[in-house]
């Protein structure tokens, strides 16, 4: 395993203040291909005005609880709700005492992130046997950014591991809506905490929405440290009505599918390699990747760069065909 040292500044995907600050000629409106979220949004419907003006009632937070239950696979009670994954990402490092945290990588930086800021000791392995010493192992599944898939009987086996000398297995799914992976979600194994997002898959990064799936007594643990009133009634009644609509994820999941097969096709004919990805978003290495994220960028597109990696160029998918005209022509050059 890697040791992770002093932690360096993340770059997100999203910012178009730095697209703007880079490519300061661009035109606009810019074309944000550096997130991995839905290009087309669930249809959400306009909340009553009350859940803007009272505090969401328990009845409501547990209504969409069980929506999200029912959605994931998961049991009753085993779901929590919060503002988004990442409040989870910041919050459960801070559940346990410091100690050795594996993260499999390379993926979102924001895992080991936040548990040095909370005290661990960090590594980045390469697969979960590497990890195999650690007190927590931290797995993104599909990973972002190479799609990489562990099966659910090696993640099981790791949990179990884990739990007999009394570690966890974090395992985050945030783009496990839209794949045909097996979610650990229905199996909810001891010591283990399943990480699944909201807003990416339906397009609704700004609703903050996400959720953590375990047994008892994680999620016990996890619900009494995001305390009461952390997802706004907005958020319960959008989430309750996109995830009780499994026809249009479906739809969503082939869509978005012919989707990532057309942009492979646009990175291969630019040279790109693909390396992977999700059915929102791919990876490809270009014999020149900073000349073409600079071709890109004065062309008013935004994607995802990697400093470690700097061949790499990882790329949502467009939102109609005036965009996906543009990114093909700018490719072309």
């Amino acid at each position: 395993m890697t040791r992770e040292t002093e932690e360096a500044p993340i770059r997100h995907g999203g910012d178009l203040g730095e697209a703007r600050r880079l490519f300061p000629q661009a035109p606009e409106p810019w074309i944000d291909l550096s997130t991995g979220i839905n290009p087309i949004p669930y249809p959400w419907p306009a909340p009553e005005a009350s859940a803007f003006t009272r505090l969401p009632a328990p009845a409501d937070l547990a209504a969409l609880e069980a929506a999200a239950a029912e959605a994931y696979g998961a049991s009753p009670g085993q779901v929590v709700a919060a503002p988004g994954t990442q409040a989870l990402i910041d919050l459960i490092p801070r559940l346990r005492r410091p100690g050795r945290v594996a993260v499999v990588g390379p993926t979102y930086a924001e895992h080991a992130a936040a548990w040095g800021r909370a005290g661990h000791a960090v590594a980045t392995a390469a697969d979960l046997a590497a990890a195999r010493d650690a007190d927590v192992a931290v797995v993104v599944n599909p990973n972002n950014p190479d799609g990489r898939v562990v099966p659910r009987r090696d993640l099981a086996a790791a949990a179990a591991a884990l739990a007999a000398r009394g570690g966890w297995l974090v395992v985050d799914e945030a783009f496990a809506d839209l794949e045909d992976v097996e979610s650990l979600c229905a199996a909810a194994p001891p010591a283990c905490l399943v990480l699944r997002s909201f807003g990416k898959t339906y397009g609704l990064a700004g609703v903050r929405l996400g959720f953590a799936v375990a047994g008892e007594p994680l999620i016990g643990t996890l619900r009494r440290g995001i305390g009461p009133w952390a997802v706004s009634g907005p958020a319960i009644a959008v989430g309750r009505r996109a995830l009780t609509d499994p026809a249009w994820l479906r739809e969503a999941a082939a869509a978005r599918g012919r989707d990532a097969a057309r942009l492979d096709a646009l990175l291969a004919s630019a040279g790109g390699r693909i390396i992977g990805g999700t059915r929102l978003f791919r990876t490809a290495a270009f014999p020149d990747g900073p000349a073409l994220f600079g071709r890109l960028g004065r062309a008013g597109i935004f994607v995802r760069r990697f400093e470690a990696a700097p061949e790499r160029l990882r790329l949502g998918l467009p939102a109609g065909e005036a965009a996906w005209a543009r990114l093909a022509a700018a490719l072309a050059g």
